[in-house]
């Protein structure tokens, strides 16, 4: 589709073409990217697919197929959290977490676990050993293992401690699984059935599927699947502070909180609660702006802008590939925000 509004360059469709053809854009399934909450860039490609390691085999996307968002998920977890403690129905931020899992009374009496919070958990800094940096089809990946041990709740409790908490950021799925238990335990309803009461039927997401662990409990870490344009309708949602069409969805100060940097990742951003925090050159408005997004291993994004009400959504198939980040990256500032006018959204 040709933009026609003046918040972007009337090519900008045509550069992300160019830059498939050429080869420096590989591996995407979809971008999608809306300013003001008005779709200004859409497009789709045909490639190989996979449902959380399930050849899918060669799928042609569009707007109604659903993708997986990987550890995206995280994020959107991140948000039915919030949601849930608006309505008073999981523990606050300052609680402790150990007692919220009275089925490990060991775990609780270990007083070098006594000060996990449930913060530590939503800002991954449990201080608790977690390696993901093996590919997802190892068992020595914490994240399969943690699936492999039956009990995910105590493989995540248990882990040896490396630091103190509050004072590390560790990447765990760990973390989330912990975090979709608490969702679970306080709404009693699965992580699924909460999302779709909470989160999707708000928002008219009425497609989705969330893949489930052996025990059959919803993988909180990475199992949710969307279609692009709900995504999108997330973000959208994210980027007007939490309404949708005057309907309060999740709480401002929630959204704040969430995109407020807690603790360095160590690469140069930041992280909140389950959220990636970031800047990137912006040159509509004469320097740097700051981001959020939901990162998936193979390149699915959930990019923000709040300063030039952008959100977009890119979806691809480089699962498990190291240099799965590139495209999307190149993407997000070569294409989207190179090609942004920022004079409507000026602060």
């Amino acid at each position: 589709m040709t933009p026609d509004r003046p918040g972007f360059s009337a090519d900008v469709d045509r550069k992300l073409a160019a830059g498939i053809q050429s080869g420096l854009l590989r591996g995407l399934h979809a971008v999608l990217v809306s300013q003001g909450g008005s779709l200004i860039l859409e497009r789709y490609d045909d490639g190989l697919d996979q449902n959380w390691g399930q050849p899918l085999g060669h799928v042609s996307f569009g707007p109604d197929v659903l993708h997986d968002l990987r550890s995206v998920t995280k994020s959107i977890v991140g948000l039915l959290y919030g949601i849930a403690l608006d309505r008073g129905l999981v523990p606050s931020m300052e609680a402790p977490l150990l007692p919220q899992f009275p089925e490990y009374p060991d775990l609780a009496a270990d007083p070098r676990r006594m000060g996990l919070k449930v913060e530590h958990a939503l800002t991954m800094t449990m201080g608790l050993a977690w390696d993901e940096s093996l590919p997802y089809t190892d068992p020595a990946n914490s994240e399969i293992a943690m699936e492999l041990a039956g009990d995910r709740c105590r493989f995540s409790l248990d882990r040896p401690i490396v630091a103190e908490p509050g004072s590390q950021w560790i990447y765990s799925g760990g973390c989330v699984a912990l975090v979709g238990a608490l969702i679970e335990r306080g709404t009693g309803k699965t992580l699924p059935a909460f999302a779709r009461e909470a989160l999707f039927d708000p928002l008219g997401i009425t497609s989705f599927q969330w893949s489930a662990g052996r025990d059959g409990v919803a993988l909180a870490a990475s199992g949710l699947r969307l279609c692009s344009r709900d995504l999108l309708r997330i973000g959208e949602m994210l980027i007007a502070k939490g309404r949708w069409r005057d309907r309060r969805i999740i709480s401002e100060s929630w959204l704040a909180a969430s995109f407020k940097p807690a603790i360095s990742t160590g690469d140069g951003l930041h992280y909140g609660r389950l959220w990636f925090l970031g800047d990137a050159p912006a040159p509509a408005f004469g320097g740097n702006r700051p981001w959020m997004a939901g990162f998936g291993n193979g390149g699915q994004r959930l990019w923000l802008m709040p300063d030039a009400g952008l959100a977009a959504v890119i979806f691809s198939g480089n699962y498990d590939q190291p240099d799965a980040s590139i495209s999307p990256t190149r993407v997000w500032r070569e294409i989207v925000l190179a090609n942004l006018h920022a004079a409507e959204f000026r602060k």
